[in-house]
């Protein structure tokens, strides 16, 4: 598929700090793209500056086959937008937000086909003061769809939320998928890079640090699995680190994750250790590897740190 966002060497700094640094990535037309690290990472800055929304110090980026320094209106009107922080009109009820927004452009999608699909059909009449977090962000989504853009991008689209309300935004998002729409999102949760994306760029201090798919990921980086469990007391990792089969040993809270390219193995040297040690195991499962693994392995730290 062709690239409808192609970026080159993209920098910028604050001062001494390097925001974004050097960086390189291309999105294609109809898929799911996904930027993944921890807060501070830059991702933001990157999604902003790729939005025409912020400049950037040096380095190209060209959204829809044009360049965002020569043509930033035009690009404007062929995108939607949802910011990380999205300051909506409090006094203003949901219809009169979205009718606003929709008189900005020359061609709008219908009230009622918005409201239909970020589902607010029962709260049309609510100012926007009176919505749940999850419905606030669904509205942000769907303020970002009124001139029917062929990319949506997302930065952030979840964070805060519960379960359920993330759950009802991921819908939304493969449902613009579905439209053929190509979507541009910004996370720092795992599993929401793993269920959406097609592509994810992991990104840490302003640099791509690995882009693939997100199971190629996983399987480039890890032939291991993951055996999780709890001591009653604790014990040295350089004692879990000599476990046969054992590559890796992260100890957090009292929660141990042992990695191993032979979980049987591993497993019975554990048992003989916590056994000669009297000591008890509890709490103890196996589990493939996920994206968190790989940043840990790529960068020493989970994403949440």
């Amino acid at each position: 598929m062709s690239a409808v966002i192609e970026v080159e060497k993209l920098r910028k700094s604050y001062g001494e700090i390097k925001a974004v640094n050097n960086i390189s990535f291309s999105v294609a037309q109809g898929e799911i793209f996904g930027m993944l690290g921890p807060n501070g990472a830059g991702k933001t800055t990157t999604m902003e500056i790729v939005e025409g929304l912020r400049p950037a110090d040096s380095g190209s980026v060209s959204v829809l086959g044009m360049d965002i320094k020569q043509r930033p209106r035009r690009i404007k009107g062929s995108i939607g937008v949802q910011l990380q922080t999205t300051s909506l009109y409090p006094r203003l009820k949901v219809h009169e937000v979205i009718d606003l927004f929709g008189s900005f452009f020359p061609k709008a999608v219908s009230l009622e086909e918005i409201i239909k699909l970020v589902g607010l059909e029962d709260s049309s009449n609510k100012l926007c003061i009176n919505l749940s977090g999850g419905q606030q962000q669904r509205l942000s989504v769907g303020l970002a769809l009124v001139n029917d853009p062929q990319i949506l991008f997302l930065d952030e689209p979840t964070s805060g939320l519960d379960p359920q309300a993330r759950h009802n935004i991921w819908d939304l998002i493969k449902l613009q998928k579905e439209k053929g729409k190509t979507v541009f999102l910004t996370t720092h949760y795992m599993e929401e890079a793993e269920r959406l994306c097609e592509r994810v760029a992991i990104i840490d201090h302003g640099e791509i640090i690995a882009t693939d798919r997100p199971d190629r990921l996983v399987s480039q980086y890890f032939n291991e699995e993951a055996i999780e469990f709890q001591l009653d007391r604790p014990l040295g990792d350089e004692v879990l680190r000599q476990l046969a089969g054992a590559t890796n040993v992260v100890m957090e809270n009292g929660r141990v994750t042992v990695y191993s390219k032979s979980v049987p193995v591993t497993i019975s040297a554990l048992m003989e250790v916590a056994k000669q040690g009297d000591m008890k195991l509890t709490d103890l499962y196996v589990r493939k590897a996920t994206l968190e693994d790989v940043f840990l392995k790529l960068t020493g730290r989970r994403i949440r740190d």
